[in-house]
């Protein structure tokens, strides 16, 4: 059975490009995004793991770490690395877990036999402070991601965290939100005094409350 959403995450302790990572250590209090690739070397891989070192202040700005996983060695990691570094021109900044047992990947059921038994498939975990498993991405290999939708979903996770709000198709940050279904109206309007707008009785919208 693979993890759902909600699920704690299991910890594990795996070797990286920058040392050997306790995992639930080395997350601490933060939000984590773990992403899998099927091996070094790999093209789509090497342009996502350059953008996501470029959105790294992004990351860390919603106190974000991020760790990159792929099936090879220490060893293998570093050479690529350098490839990384000179074709995206920018500088890793983040560790990349080296999994040649699999045991990782297994942990999370990145090894999905019917599309190729031997590798990763390319998945991204956003899990937050308490462990707990918050959205799963599975894409295709011929499909890189877009890191800018993480980065929309983690703002989006953040923000329902906290208020009574939801956000709708496409919202990005600083736009109106959904007032949640649990609240009526009339006990809407006085806690968004932004003000509410209702569209019908079930969709609600208030500025973004933390804006």
């Amino acid at each position: 059975m693979g993890l759902r959403l909600g699920d704690t995450v299991p910890n594990f302790t795996q070797a990286s490009s920058e040392g050997d990572i306790d995992f639930y250590t080395w997350a601490g209090d933060s939000w984590v995004v773990l992403f899998s690739h099927p091996a070094d070397y790999t093209p789509v891989c090497t342009t996502e793991l350059g953008t996501v070192a470029k959105l790294k202040p992004e990351f860390d700005k919603r106190n974000v770490k991020v760790i990159a996983l792929s099936v090879d060695d220490v060893e293998s990691h570093k050479g690529w690395i350098g490839d990384i570094e000179d074709t995206q021109s920018t500088k890793l900044n983040y560790p990349i877990l080296a999994d040649p047992d699999q045991k990782v990947s297994d942990l999370y059921d990145m090894i999905h036999p019917n599309a190729n038994a031997k590798v990763t498939v390319r998945t991204v975990f956003v899990i937050d402070p308490a462990k707990k498993l918050r959205l799963t991405l599975t894409y295709p290999p011929s499909t890189g991601r877009n890191f800018d939708e993480i980065l929309r979903v983690i703002d989006s996770l953040q923000l329902t965290d906290n208020y009574s709000v939801a956000t709708p198709a496409d919202w990005q940050d600083g736009q109106d939100c959904v007032v949640v279904p649990s609240i009526p109206t009339e006990e809407a309007r006085q806690k968004f005094p932004k003000g509410v707008t209702e569209i019908r009785p079930y969709l609600r919208m208030t500025p973004q409350p933390n804006k």
